[in-house]
């Protein structure tokens, strides 16, 4: 019996063409699964390009794993997926989704990579934390979890879509630790990230704070840089209505850096 959920299960397209030696490397969020990126996957794919979807240490699992990750494990998961894609192609792009983004921005500073695609990115935690760092650590074991909202899939501007996605139901309080933690990574790479870089967001993220795309542009140390609003879709814009807005802006970014 398998441990990952169904449907949610990392992918590999290889790619066809002079595109296929372009590999692009696509990563979920918090809590979430590789199913987040299946469509803009399939889309890349379209386009010729080489696309792996990885599963983040924890994820797409049971919770209890998620809390055993460490944002270490989590920046491992990327580089693996980098690995792979650079053993059968010339050049790799990053492209995520909330902490996805985080991860990939961060891994830029690290991997000889193209580009960045950086989707729904915040710049801080989306809510205050009531504790220090080592208050949560100790909070977590006596309450590990907290819910995401008091209405499931409220956020969503397309209900099917939020029925068919695969993330687990709560968020682990342990977890919420590292991702401060990460952010606090991304805070200190953002002036070494070198490379081309596009952000998108959603006027309607109900999740992440508008003002973190132009924080996060301000602190990039590239020169070659872009952010592009999208309107009508929540948070999972690679799910939501925004979708085909947010694919077409990814491919034409990796076209134009890749051929540069």
């Amino acid at each position: 019996m398998t441990q990952t959920i169904p449907t949610a299960e990392p992918f590999f397209f290889p790619g066809k063409g002079k595109s296929a030696r372009t590999g692009c490397l696509v990563t979920h969020g918090f809590t979430g699964a590789p199913k987040e990126m299946h469509w803009l996957g399939e889309y890349l794919n379209g386009r010729g390009y080489t696309v792996c979807g990885i599963r983040l240490s924890g994820h797409a699992t049971r919770p209890p794993d998620m809390i055993r990750s460490r944002y270490a494990d989590w920046l491992l998961s990327v580089e693996d997926g980098y690995n792979l894609l650079r053993a059968c192609t010339d050049r790799v792009f990053l492209l995520g989704l909330s902490m996805g983004a985080i991860l990939s921005l961060v891994s830029a500073a690290r991997l000889p990579v193209r580009g960045v695609v950086a989707m729904s990115t915040p710049y801080d935690l989306p809510v205050h934390l009531p504790l220090p760092l080592w208050g949560l650590r100790l909070l977590s074991h006596l309450v590990p979890y907290r819910p995401k909202s008091k209405v499931p899939g409220s956020g969503w501007f397309d209900q099917a879509a939020y029925k068919q996605h695969v993330a687990y139901p709560h968020n682990p309080v342990r977890s919420g630790v590292e991702l401060k933690l990460l952010l606090d990574e991304m805070h200190a790479a953002l002036p070494r990230v070198l490379v081309p870089v596009l952000l998108i967001h959603s006027r309607d993220d109900s999740y992440v704070p508008a003002d973190s795309m132009p924080r996060i542009y301000a602190a990039l140390g590239t020169a070659d840089k872009q952010m592009l609003w999208v309107e009508g879709g929540g948070h999972v814009i690679t799910e939501e209505p925004t979708r085909q807005a947010v694919f077409e802006a990814a491919a034409d970014f990796v076209k134009r850096v890749a051929s540069s």
